[in-house]
């Protein structure tokens, strides 16, 4: 039996072993304890005096090592298209990584350097996601995305791009845009500001059900327990 943690990393197992039975490839989902995360989380307020955030920012999140599979720099480019109709935004993302200069470098030509902070590596970083309005991720390659289920967890609105298991983590309860698309990112960053924080509370909430429904430890369990494979050993 072998398991991808999305049905995206499972088709790709399937398309590469052709003479291995397709039913012993199947997808378990990544998944979290949600009363540890819930436990956990420090409120909006606290994680932002930490981070050194203003409570008055609209703040957009980003987590991860700076790297070409995560893209930041597609992010930052649309950051800075949709800044004019969102002034009192800033980008803050966190993770260490190669791209920390070319980065620097692109925020210095985009001149938002105000705007745009690389806080680097943040111990247990996934606590700190209440100080987020929106978080926004923008792989061009993610077989999963824990840091998806986190913001879900965290009850804020999330904007994913459209590769494998980001997406399909994301459904249709949040905002999905092209993969490498800043145009469209942009546009989703916009919206998501535009439409204000009863439209971002009620996008949040979609958000948590579906992680309610297929992410957490015990709806993993029960959906694994429901596999062919594990039905027959269990008969």
């Amino acid at each position: 039996m072998l398991a991808g943690v999305s049905d995206a990393i499972r088709d790709d197992a399937r398309k590469s072993l052709p003479n291995y039975p397709e039913q012993n490839i199947q997808t378990v989902h990544n998944h979290i304890n949600l009363k540890k995360h819930l436990d956990g989380l420090m409120a909006r307020g606290v994680a932002r005096e930490k981070l050194g955030l203003d409570v008055r920012s609209f703040i957009v999140g980003n987590v991860g090592r700076l790297h070409p599979d995560k893209d930041q720099g597609t992010l930052i480019d649309a950051f800075a298209l949709a800044l004019p109709k969102m002034p009192s935004a800033k980008l803050v993302i966190i993770g260490e990584g190669r791209l920390k200069g070319e980065l620097e470098k692109l925020i210095s030509s985009l001149g938002c350097e105000q705007h745009v902070i690389l806080l680097g590596r943040v111990e247990d970083a996934w606590r700190y996601y209440k100080a987020f309005d929106v978080f926004a991720l923008s792989s061009y390659y993610e077989p999963f995305g824990m840091v998806l289920l986190e913001a879900m967890a965290a009850e804020i609105p999330v904007i994913c791009s459209d590769c494998g298991g980001g997406a399909e983590v994301v459904g249709d309860k949040g905002l999905l845009f092209s993969v490498g698309d800043k145009k469209d990112l942009g546009g989703c960053l916009a919206k998501v500001f535009d439409e204000g924080e009863e439209s971002r509370k009620a996008m949040s909430a979609n958000l948590m059900a579906r992680l309610i429904e297929n992410f957490t430890d015990e709806a993993v369990r029960e959906l694994f327990l429901k596999l062919p494979f594990v039905k027959d050993e269990l008969v």
